[in-house]
C-alpha cells in the first residue's frame, strides 16, 4: 500500500489532484501531460488515465527510478530527469501540467510559474498544490508566533519543523503566487485552501520528524542522502484505513472551511487560448 494516503494532508493533495482530473477532463484525453516533480510517482498511475502521453520529470535520478519501478506496466508513461526552472521542452508542448509540493523546493518559484506557462499549450490547464505561508496556529504554534514577532531581515522561519520540515526553506504566500501567476499570463480558475486548524493540530511537529527517520530523500534534494530507514511507497493503491483519513479531512473542512488559513493550497490555472 502507499502509506503516505494516511497522512491527512497528504491524503488531501492527493483527492484534490484527484477531483480536478475529473472535473477539467476533456471528452478525449489530454494529448501530452507533464507531471512537474514527480518524485516517487504517487499520483502517476491516475494522471496516466487522463492523458494520451505522460512525461514524469524531476531532478532526482534515484526517485524517478523508483516511480518508474512503482508504475511499470503504464505504458503510456515515460520518465526523464528534467529541472523545473529550466524544462527542456519546446514552447506548448504540454495540455496538461500536475506540480504538488514542487515550486517551494526549487529556489526562484516565481520562474518556475513562467517556465510552466511557456511550455503548455493555450487553452491548457495546471493543476498545482504548494505548502502555504498562511498555515493555521495550530499546525505550527512556534513558526507562526515567529513570523508575527521577526523583525525585518530575519528569516522567514524560527525552526526547521513544522511548517518547515520537509526540506522547506520558504514557503509560498498567496498574494505572491497570484501576482506571479498573473504576471506570466495565466488565469486563476481555482485557489482554495486544503487542510486547516484540525488536520493542523494532528499533524503538529511528528510528521516532519516521522519523515526524516524513515523517509528515503527525506528533504526533498538532488540525491538520497538523508533520511533513516529510507521507507518507499510500494503500491499506489488506498489503504483500507484511508477511509478515515477521510472523515478526517471532512470533519476538518465542516468546523473549519470558513478560515484562509491553511496548511496548503490547490490551484487550477489555464493558459488562453491565442488571440
Amino acid at each position: 500500500m502507499n502509506f503516505k494516503l494516511l497522512f491527512p494532508t497528504f491524503r488531501n493533495r492527493f483527492l484534490f489532484v484527484k477531483s480536478r482530473l475529473k472535473k477539467y477532463a476533456r471528452t478525449e484525453p489530454w494529448e501530452k501531460g507533464l507531471n512537474l516533480g514527480t518524485g516517487e510517482g504517487d499520483y502517476d498511475r491516475m494522471i496516466a488515465g487522463y492523458c494520451q502521453e505522460l512525461i514524469g520529470c524531476d531532478v532526482n535520478p534515484e526517485d524517478l527510478a523508483h516511480a518508474r519501478a512503482l508504475n511499470a506496466g503504464v505504458m503510456n508513461l515515460h520518465y526523464e530527469v528534467n529541472n523545473a526552472l529550466a524544462l527542456s521542452y519546446s514552447d506548448q508542448t504540454f495540455d496538461l501540467i500536475v506540480s504538488c509540493e514542487v515550486i517551494e523546493h526549487v529556489g526562484k518559484p516565481e520562474k518556475m510559474v513562467l517556465e510552466m506557462y511557456r511550455v503548455l499549450k493555450p487553452g491548457g490547464t495546471v493543476i498545482m498544490t504548494f505548502p502555504s505561508r498562511e498555515f493555521p496556529f495550530t499546525y505550527d504554534p512556534v513558526n507562526r508566533i515567529w513570523q508575527v514577532t521577526r523583525g525585518d531581515g530575519s528569516r522567514e522561519f524560527a525552526i526547521s519543523q513544522g511548517a518547515y520540515a520537509f526540506g522547506h526553506d520558504y514557503l509560498i504566500g498567496s498574494n505572491d503566487f497570484k501576482k506571479w501567476a498573473l504576471n506570466a499570463g495565466f488565469e486563476i480558475v481555482e485557489f482554495q485552501g486544503l487542510s486547516r486548524h484540525l488536520v493542523g493540530l494532528l499533524e503538529m511537529y511528528w510528521t516532519g520528524i516521522v519523515q526524516r527517520i524513515f523517509k528515503k530523500n527525506a528533504g526533498n534534494v538532488t540525491s538520497d542522502t538523508q533520511g533513516g530507514l529510507k521507507v518507499r511507497p510500494a503500491s499506489t493503491k488506498d489503504p483500507v484505513l484511508a477511509v478515515v483519513t477521510d472523515l478526517l479531512l471532512a470533519l476538518d473542512l465542516l468546523l473549519f472551511g470558513w478560515t484562509n488559513r491553511s496548511v496548503g493550497k490547490g490551484v487550477i490555472l489555464r493558459k488562453p487560448n491565442a488571440q
